[in-house]
């Protein structure tokens, strides 16, 4: 699912003064802990790889924050390749605590100005902080009106980024003797949406926290002198971490960390949890675990699903000349789970090449280009067969139209059928998800706000060219995650959002789309619309 990306990812370390010097930064020592970030992030490129950023405290330097960040991959950001010049990046960036940041852009631009952390420098030392964020605030032109609206206020970009930045400012200015945690708290207050951030501040401060809901990952660990956080387990279990001592942010939660310790704070009402399922879907590593849920186990049982359905039905031959075919790579662990379960093959017969780089391409030519670019079929892998093609989801279906023909034409397959681990994307994300309008999406329109059945799978199997198409049903995700689906937000297949304006902004992007004025992410348009919706 090459066309649809994720915001970003975040990561934190800190190392505190101690007795017992981690075991984990016996290569780096206490003042280079910060030489453990680019690793980290590298760890959680699959979250974005549009820029990537960093900033660093040390005490020692008259530059308190250190801020390091560009257009590129982390590779590319801290030349990672280049040793030299790595380590000079390193030195100057040298600290005990660290955050950075990796991007992918679904608001604002794609320049180094929109690149994480933001920085905003202040001679108190409070006030002087940097911080970073992955999500996205549905109230976001609400906010923005409001703070261009009360004062002399100015925002030199469009991103909820800035937005977060004033408000954290703001609340600094009026309570300037305010903990940490109670600026964070009243300034949320204000915040409907997805986020999970990490801010980092000139008296040495580390701040963590999730939003209410818990709609965006995070999770940390502690050994007792080296704390890490970050989007994803992954980058914490490679750090050295245990899994056992790896734990999620409860939603409504901040972490604090300084040099007296660490301590969790409750910011904020708990509401019902809304954990994005994509996350377990697609976007996470599937080396990691989120919220205690397992990624690769959870793509197992979607596959499982997949061959109940799949043996229910009995559409299809499970011959000698059927084969199992997945998507590279996040399709993998379904597609195994079916084949197995249906008894018959599980082939790579698509060839995935990872060093066909981004293309800056804009667009649907874009996404022909880059599947074209990034997937080879094998002629002696899918020649005559009959190919079951098994996919994470169909957004857009620009790629999976790409794909078809090449494995219909280059690859010599007699038939394709393709089965989706996940059900119809109906509605757009506004919590950080590349898909903000009703237009872009593949299912509705063919749906019409119906539910899917056997003929509308059929017209859109037809309009694929291929020989059938099947979706899991929404039941299935619950399932194969774990959790209920009260504890998960499924707005993108279900329509109902777990925040106020998540609901609003839907209603917008309908009376768009019913007036043809659906071009625009649906977040970007004036909050006269939203509010009257």
């Amino acid at each position: 699912m090459s066309e649809l990306h994720h915001e970003c990812g975040v990561a934190a370390v800190y190392h505190l003064p101690s007795v017992t010097e981690s075991p984990l930064c016996a290569d780096v020592g206490r003042e280079c802990a910060s030489f453990l970030l680019p690793r980290m992030l590298q760890d959680i490129q699959n979250r974005g790889q549009l820029a990537a950023g960093m900033t660093t405290y040390n005490a020692h330097r008259s530059q308190l924050l250190e801020t390091h960040k560009d257009i590129g991959t982390v590779s590319e950001v801290f030349r990672l390749s280049h040793r030299g010049k790595h380590e000079s990046i390193m030195q100057q960036l040298a600290g005990p605590a660290s955050i950075g940041h990796v991007r992918y852009a679904t608001c604002g631009q794609d320049d180094r100005n929109y690149a994480q952390p933001f920085e905003r420098q202040h001679i108190h030392k409070h006030k002087w902080f940097s911080f970073c964020f992955n999500g996205q605030l549905a109230n976001y032109n609400e906010l923005k009106d409001r703070l261009t609206r009360e004062g002399d206020h100015h925002l030199a970009r469009d991103t909820d980024t800035e937005i977060i930045l004033h408000e954290l400012g703001r609340e600094l200015t009026i309570s300037p003797n305010k903990d940490l945690v109670d600026v964070f708290s009243a300034a949320a207050k204000n915040f409907d949406g997805a986020y999970s951030l990490a801010l980092l501040n000139a008296k040495g401060e580390l701040m963590l926290a999730r939003d209410p809901q818990g709609i965006k990952p995070l999770c940390y660990a502690f050994d007792g002198s080296l704390f890490a956080a970050a989007s994803e387990s992954v980058a914490l279990l490679n750090l050295g971490f245990t899994r056992s001592a790896i734990q999620p942010v409860p939603p409504g939660t901040c972490i604090r960390v300084n040099e007296t310790g660490v301590s969790t704070h409750r910011y904020s009402e708990v509401r019902d949890t809304a954990h994005c399922f994509f996350e377990w879907i697609y976007f996470a590593n599937v080396a990691s675990t989120l919220d205690d849920r397992s990624v690769y186990l959870s793509r197992t049982r979607l596959g499982e699903e997949l061959a109940r359905i799949e043996l229910a039905r009995n559409e299809i031959p499970l011959d000698s000349d059927t084969i199992v075919v997945p998507v590279p790579d996040t399709s993998k662990a379904a597609a195994d789970a079916m084949a197995y379960r249906l008894r018959i093959p599980c082939r790579e017969g698509l060839i995935r090449n990872r060093y066909s780089g981004r293309t800056f391409i804009e667009g649907n030519r874009a996404r022909k280009v880059s599947a074209a670019m990034k997937y080879t079929p094998l002629r002696e892998v899918l020649e005559g067969k009959r190919v079951i093609l098994v996919e994470d989801s169909i957004v857009r279906s620009t790629t999976m139209k790409v794909l078809l023909k090449r494995i219909r034409e280059l690859g010599g397959a007699r038939e394709i059928h393709v089965r989706v681990a996940c059900p119809p994307i109906v509605a757009p994300c506004f919590y950080g998800i590349d898909m903000s309008t009703i237009a872009e999406l593949y299912a509705p329109r063919f749906l019409n706000n119906g539910e899917i059945d056997d003929e509308v799978q059929r017209r859109m199997a037809e309009e694929l060219e291929c020989d059938s198409l099947r979706y899991l049903p929404v039941d299935s995700i619950a399932r194969a995650i774990d959790l209920p689906a009260s504890q998960l937000c499924q707005a993108c297949i279900t329509r109902q959002y777990p925040t106020p304006f998540g609901q609003k902004l839907y209603q917008v992007a309908q009376n768009n789309h019913r007036q043809g004025l659906a071009s625009a992410r649906t977040y970007e348009l004036n909050s006269t619309a939203i509010a009257s919706s």
